[in-house]
């Protein structure tokens, strides 16, 4: 992670100048996707930045240091060609992710000054005051709204909340800020900012975290999207502005689209017709996508024409009912579908060749000893690749929403192509035996624990979308949490009984209707990525003994009889029976941030016990 090359001048709109600093903050290719995308805030030593875009002026990514990467199926469905790993170098002369400073408002220690960072007039290449010559603070609390904006936090309208609106409306007084802490307290009623005009009385910070704070003193959100630069002026947007820490999780949140690589799109080769798929597609005749070819390659296309046709035929068995999906989650929907045909039908090394990215196979034992329980169809997954592309992201969040909602690009202007990270890896595939959990699914009190879920999660769905917006229906259903319950089980029994730690399994849900599977994979590229350690545990006389210990380790939770018999839990009563002494997981292995998750759908609860999907099996 490099500073963006310095400038001679600052920009005519008062935007942060992107500086060169002595020293480089150091950022996994993988951090880049999930932690300090585009648009997120990270700190290096004592000073605070905010990831460049990817517009081409400001040319974040280094195109020779971030490769191309292919997955087909994804690309299609954001509409990309291509995706392109973030940039890594071993040459630290060599620029790598490119960052700004922000937030600019910053204080010092010594004078109490208060003011933007280049007003301190600090020696070239470093972050101190020019008079104290001491170490300049960051702003510890910046402006959001829900749109994805960001903004400095306005001190001056703060401070002058109480004189007359029409300086407050300029925001010039000819007075400068001040911020210094009492020391009394950690709160922010020990936070005081002043001016010193003297028109208005020094004031604490407390109360600015309200949700209306800033808007009772008339400020709304102007559209600032300052790790665009210069390149993106603001644009007033008008939403409510809410105060936050410089820290908090709040101010950035990735929206990830992630999909398996699965023939006949896994032959691990690069995709020459990355750029004409669109076109092709708008031909149904052979004939005629021959001729598009022979024009485009001058009659030496690198792909045979019957692959060509077999990939659009393929691609076109993914949208549903054989017609162009209308909507991106109708799509997604059928991506997963694919997916999941292909997790069941398998795909034997034997038939491909080396370079084959996908290789699902049948365990030797015998499958009839999962019967009692209800398990049936186990994969081993010998070989996958995942692609997670960023799609966008979010701010202002709710954590415990598995749908995102207002979502902010990573670029000012429409791109051919996103970031994405690859994860190659091996995984268990299962399913429940669809008699059994139709059966069980139609149990009084089973539909009446989970509606108690959904009903809640429609809440904080409803929430989200705001006045006058239709929100998406909550996909909770029985299927869908006794299988995400099971995943997350059977990961930490994984985590202690085969030495995976948790945060590096990952599940990948498949709850539908006409799906009743989960796969559980390693979710790093590290040493515990492909070892054979987890394909080993889909062995059907092992998987017995693990789903069975880790059914019974989940009759019991150090929090019982409490978290069994909650009435809600998590933020918004999402959960049920589900806390962190039981089963919740880093939230790196769990699709839904540790959200609609119940216990008592495996096991049952004292009262009932039929209502535990697998309570019979354990009394066997």
């Amino acid at each position: 992670m490099t500073p963006s090359p310095a400038r001679r001048r600052p920009p005519a709109n008062g935007g942060a100048p992107a500086h060169n600093l002595p020293r480089q903050g150091t950022v996994r290719r993988a951090q880049a996707i999930t932690t300090y995308g585009v648009g997120s805030l990270v700190a290096v030593d004592n000073e605070s930045f905010i990831v460049s875009g990817l517009d081409r002026a400001e040319e974040s990514w280094r195109a020779d240091e971030a490769p191309r990467i292919y997955e087909r199926r994804l690309a299609r469905l954001l509409g990309v060609n291509y995706f392109r790993l973030p940039p890594a170098s071993d040459d630290d002369s060599k620029d790598g992710m490119r960052v700004r400073r922000f937030p600019l408002m910053h204080s010092c220690p010594e004078c109490t000054e208060l003011q933007r960072h280049r007003d301190f007039n600090p020696k070239e290449g470093q972050s101190a005051c020019g008079t104290c010559e001491v170490d300049l603070v960051p702003s510890r609390f910046v402006v959001a709204c829900e749109a994805g904006h960001l903004d400095e936090f306005p001190y001056w309208h703060w401070v002058h909340r109480s004189s007359d609106r029409g300086a407050a409306a300029t925001g010039r007084c000819g007075g400068t800020l001040r911020l210094r802490s009492s020391g009394r307290t950690s709160s922010l009623r020990s936070i005081l900012v002043s001016c010193t005009c003297e028109q208005a009385p020094e004031v604490s910070m407390e109360g600015s975290f309200r949700r209306n704070a800033l808007k009772d003193l008339g400020l709304k959100c102007q559209g600032a999207r300052p790790w665009l630069g210069a390149s993106a002026p603001a644009q007033e947007c008008g939403l409510r502005l809410r105060t936050l820490q410089r820290g908090s999780s709040a101010v950035w949140q990735p929206v990830l689209k992630s999909a398996l690589s699965i023939p006949p799109w896994s032959d691990g080769r690069a995709d020459p017709l990355a750029e004409h798929w669109d076109a092709l597609r708008e031909y149904d005749n052979r004939e005629h996508v021959e001729i598009y070819l022979k024009g485009v390659f001058k009659g030496q296309c690198p792909v045979p024409l019957d692959e060509v046709m077999a990939l659009l035929d393929a691609e076109r068995e993914e949208d549903p009912d054989g017609e162009a999906p209308s909507t991106f989650d109708h799509r997604y929907r059928a991506l997963r579908n694919k997916e999941y045909d292909r997790l069941r039908s398998g795909n034997n090394e034997s038939d491909h060749s080396r370079d084959e990215q996908f290789v699902c196979e049948t365990p030797v034992g015998d499958q009839s000893v999962l019967a009692p329980l209800g398990v049936t169809g186990p994969m081993l997954v010998k070989k996958l690749r995942e692609v997670r592309a960023l799609k966008a992201f979010t701010r202002l969040a709710d954590p415990d929403s598995t749908i995102e909602s207002q979502e902010m690009p990573p670029s000012g202007s429409p791109l051919h192509w996103l970031p994405a990270m690859e994860v190659r890896g091996e995984g268990v595939f299962l399913r429940l035996d669809e008699d059994r959990l139709g059966s069980w699914e139609k149990a009084t009190a089973v539909a009446a624990r989970t509606e108690r879920m959904r009903t809640a999660h429609q809440r904080i769905l409803d929430q989200r979308a705001g006045d006058g917006s239709q929100a998406v229906s909550s996909p909770v259903t029985p299927r869908m949490v006794l299988l995400h319950t099971l995943a997350h089980v059977l990961i930490d029994e994984w985590s202690l009984e085969a030495g995976y730690p948790a945060a590096s399994l990952r599940e990948r849900l498949y709850a539908a209707d006409d799906m009743s599977g989960v796969l559980i994979y390693t979710a790093t590229s590290d040493s515990a990525g492909s070892l054979g350690g987890v394909v080993a545990q889909g062995e059907p006389a092992l998987l017995d003994r693990t789903v069975r210990s880790a059914i019974r380790r989940a009759e019991w939770c150090s929090s019982d009889p409490l978290c069994m018999e909650t009435a809600v839990s998590g933020v918004g009563g999402a959960n049920l029976a589900a806390c962190h002494a039981c089963v919740m997981l880093p939230e790196t292995s769990c699709e839904h941030n540790n959200c609609l998750l119940d216990r008592a759908l495996l096991i049952g609860t004292p009262e009932d016990p039929s209502v535990g999907f697998f309570s019979e099996a354990l009394q066997h």
